[in-house]
């Protein structure tokens, strides 16, 4: 499976907006691979040819984290739970 727009052996182009890597190139490439699923590009990395996994960006949440918005809801807390466990006294 190999393509003319393959610029590295191991990495063979499937599509305007995905790339498929072997293995072994995705290991030594990567941050650019990450690079790449970080600008929306679809990575696939490959084992013997076979696709194994995609490569691509956690959503990012729709709205930026409120400070206190989970105030009421922790329904118990141990009484000793600021407490230092007995065998890590030492380290204190």
């Amino acid at each position: 499976m190999t393509n003319q727009k393959a610029r590295h052996p191991g990495a063979v182009a499937t599509g305007a907006n995905m790339s498929k890597f072997n293995i072994a190139e995705a290991k030594s490439r990567f941050s650019e691979l990450v690079q790449k699923a970080m600008m929306g590009e679809e990575v696939i990395i490959a084992k013997d040819n076979k696709p194994v996994l995609k490569l691509v960006p956690l959503e990012r949440p729709a709205q930026p984290r409120v400070s206190g918005s989970g105030r009421g809801q922790i329904l118990y807390m141990a009484p000793d739970f600021d407490a230092t466990p007995e065998e890590f006294r030492d380290y204190t």
